[in-house]
């Protein structure tokens, strides 16, 4: 679970941002709370605010001659409260770059006009409404910024237009901003940066949890047998990687080469006077209809794809219709073994990978699995016909290995996953890298072609 988002307010005054912020608690707040409040002065009411909301409080003296020594106690302070985030409501200091550095994209500040207008060195308080009237302008406002070290020079969150009315002064001008603008902006965006923190903390969780997952290496290094495989993910860059091997150990089975086709690839024999029987060695293991790619360990993928072609939506009825089609075929009719037919899908919100196989592998009642999965960024899936080698080989067992996904380009993950295939057993190996932008690059490793 998650740590909270917590949030510190510096304040110097009467606190009637800081009152507007405790109000939305609970409402438009509530991806984060606000855990202690800081004024550079002893006796702002602000601090009274606080408390009465149960709130930890700090009087922090700010000497503008000196800023570090507040910025100093105040780091000090927020460090061992856990504050990820900081609100500037009516503090009326200026941070050192130093300081902003440090909380970069964690500090926000909510100023009293329309950002550039009356903005920077000078423009605070009354001041910013006495030179928007004295400007003439029929509209002000309130932005709510991110803080650097330039006055008001952060990038913006949001804003509020407010009009200016006839006979305005810059108290009544000033009230109507709070009102209309700054009291409504600043919880909105406070809570836009508490899920802002929430959704970098949570991707660092969880690339955390995937550096603690098993890599190719691990799932197929000690495999002197996979079989056939398929691998289906995204990577750390959120392009979608799809590897297919086969290895052999008949003559029939390693007198194989992958070429492309305008769809995919099909499987050829390299020696053709060598070819004994065609009929599970030869076939399109990829296809592709429209958006959706279809790959396997045989002619299911025909099977599929001549239902995917039914469809007058492909990319919105792929899951079904790849579920459909695999209801009609069952594992391989090659004893002892009943080797598994191994299947998966890409589609536009996902992939699914499916096995079909023998129940007890003796070539009794077939088991269909299907595994739906979203994309993840830094995850891929593996699904291999044989567990591990034996005599016979035992097949494959459990739920699809859930992996790292390999990085680089098509042509360093196919290294990556060729060096991981018992050299006397591998075959051939496809990959394909689809970037985020939908341009392809595949990369093919024959072993008779080497």
């Amino acid at each position: 679970m998650l740590r909270p988002v917590r949030a510190a307010v510096f304040v110097s005054g009467g606190g009637t941002n800081l009152q507007a912020l405790l109000d939305k608690r609970g409402s438009v707040i509530k991806s984060g709370d606000i855990a202690l409040v800081i004024s550079n002065k002893a006796d702002a009411y602000a601090l009274e605010r606080a408390k009465n909301a149960g709130i930890e409080t700090a009087y922090i003296p700010f000497d503008h001659e000196n800023p570090a020594s507040f910025e100093i106690e105040a780091d000090k302070l927020l460090k061992e409260r856990g504050i990820d985030v900081i609100v500037l409501a009516g503090f009326m200091c200026i941070l050192s770059a130093d300081f902003t550095d440090k909380y970069d994209r964690r500090i926000i500040n909510v100023h009293p006009a329309l950002i550039p207008a009356f903005s920077g060195k000078g423009y605070y308080g009354l001041k910013v409404h006495e030179a928007a009237l004295a400007s003439g302008v029929k509209v002000t406002g309130a932005t709510v910024h991110y803080v650097n070290a330039v006055a008001d020079g952060g990038e913006i969150i949001m804003q509020k237009a407010v009009e200016v009315l006839d006979g305005d002064t810059p108290e009544t001008l000033q009230r109507r901003v709070m009102e209309q603008a700054e009291w409504e902006l600043l919880p909105r965006a406070l809570e836009s940066v508490f899920k802002e923190v929430l959704l970098k903390r949570e991707a660092e969780q969880n690339e955390m949890n995937r550096s603690d997952l098993p890599t190719v290496e691990n799932a197929l290094g000690s495999n002197t047998y996979p079989g056939r495989g398929i691998l289906i993910g995204r990577d750390e860059l959120g392009a979608t990687v799809i590897a297919y091997f086969i290895m052999g150990r008949s003559e029939n089975s390693r007198n194989r080469v992958f070429e492309l086709t305008d769809d995919g690839i099909r499987t050829r024999a390299f020696d053709e006077s060598k070819l004994t029987d065609p009929s599970l060695v030869i076939y399109a293991p990829v296809r592709k209809v429209g958006s959706v790619i279809v790959v396997t360990n045989g002619d299911q993928t025909d099977t599929v794809r001549n239902e995917l072609i039914k469809s007058a939506d492909v990319e919105k009825d792929c899951f079904w219709r790849f579920d459909a089609a695999l209801q009609t075929r069952e594992y391989e009719p090659d004893p002892p073994i009943f080797t598994p037919r191994i299947s998966g899908i890409l589609c536009p919100g996902g992939y699914e990978l499916s096995i079909l196989k023998s129940e007890d592998q003796s070539g009794g009642v077939c088991q269909r699995n299907f595994y739906r999965y979203a994309y993840e960024q830094g995850v891929c899936h593996l699904i291999h016909t044989y567990e591990r080698d034996g005599s016979p080989v035992l097949v494959f067992r459990g739920d699809p290995r859930r992996l790292q996904t390999p990085g680089g380009s098509a042509e360093e993950i196919a290294e990556r996953v060729w060096n991981c295939l018992d050299e006397n057993n591998r075959v051939s190996l496809f990959v394909r890298r689809i970037e985020p932008s939908g341009e392809e690059s595949t990369h093919i490793i024959n072993k008779h072609l080497l």
